[in-house]
Order: structure tokens, then sequence, then C-alpha cells
């Protein structure tokens, strides 16, 4: 749930959609019964709602384990300060397996497994210093054992966490104060 006095962009249905995102949000409805508040949102435009859908999509094939993957979203949420993005994150974290501490220390941009510390690290610079990465940076990542795969996908996963908390802020999506929830959309945040 959100607050409405904070709300910038309506949410649409289908009916409401135009064009193409007519078509992608009238799918989602059709086949799990809602698209989600980001979602409908995001059907303000066509290119914003089928770019989301298609990058969503591709990082769910990501070779970063599940409840990694959820750290490195909870690391990066943390840092963006998307409110609605970090409860999905942390729900999606527990039904991974991970538990309070893992969350908490994910949030502070860190793991006590320092093979997952490198490469939360490595998450937080490409979100935050992209001009900064070096040749060390991946050297780093690898003496710990991760795949150059592993180092694609983990600008991919940034990008998605940087699309889906940037839309919830700018779009006033939030938690309403004082609610704990794990509520996120139905294809994710």
């Amino acid at each position: 749930m959100t607050t409405t006095s904070t709300r910038r962009l309506p949410a649409l249905t289908p009916d409401q959609a135009q064009g193409r995102a007519r078509e992608l949000l009238g799918d989602i409805v059709e086949r799990h019964g809602s698209a989600g508040e980001m979602v409908s949102t995001m059907a303000n435009s066509p290119a914003m709602i089928e770019g989301y859908l298609s990058l969503s999509r591709a990082m769910k094939r990501v070779k970063i384990p599940r409840a990694l993957s959820e750290k490195l979203s909870l690391a990066v949420q943390e840092w963006i300060g998307c409110g609605t993005c970090r409860e999905a994150h942390e729900a999606a974290g527990r039904a991974a397996g991970l538990s309070g501490p893992d969350i908490a220390l994910a949030r502070q941009g860190t793991s006590t497994d320092p093979r997952e510390a490198a490469l939360i690290g490595l998450a937080l610079k490409v979100l935050a210093e992209p001009s900064a990465l070096g040749d060390a940076d991946v050297a780093e990542v690898r003496a710990h054992g991760w795949s150059d795969r592993v180092v694609a996908e983990v600008v991919g996963l940034v990008s998605l966490n940087l699309l889906t908390g940037a839309f919830n802020l700018l779009a006033g999506i939030q938690p309403d104060a004082g609610k704990e929830s794990g509520e996120g959309d139905e294809e994710g945040s």
C-alpha cells in the first residue's frame, strides 16, 4: 500500500493504457489477476513498461544464486532509497532463505561471506561510481571465483534495481509511514 498524498503518476488499468502498454498490461492482468502498482503505473509509457518487463524477465536467467541476487538488490535499493523496492526484496530474500542478519548486512552493503561481499561491493560501485571501475575491480571478484558471466550480470541487476527504484520514487510509489510489508509487484521490483 502506498501513501496517496505523494502519488505523482497514476496507476492505469488495461482500458486506460494506450498502444503496446494496453496489450502488455492486459496480458499481465489476464495471467495473474493484477499487475501490481509499479507495473500499472509504468503503463503510462509503452516504452517504459515494455523495457522494464523485458529486462526483468532477462535478469531472472542470471547465474547469480537467488539469495545472493536479493542481497545485491537490497544493497542497491538501500543506496537508492526506495522503500517499496527494499520491502519487496526483503520479502523475496526471506523466501530465498535469508535471515534477518543476512538482510541487515546486505542493506549495509556487505555479507559475512567474503566472496559475496566482493560481489555486493562491485554492485554498489557499478551504481555509485561507474566511471571509477577498473581492472582491479574485475580482478578482485574473479579472485573470489566469480565468472565473467556473473560480473557482467551484476550490471544488469544493478540497472534493473536503478530502474525500479528511481521509477517508484519519481512516481511517488512508497510505503505508508509505519507500515511493515513484504508486498511487491507481480513482475518484481
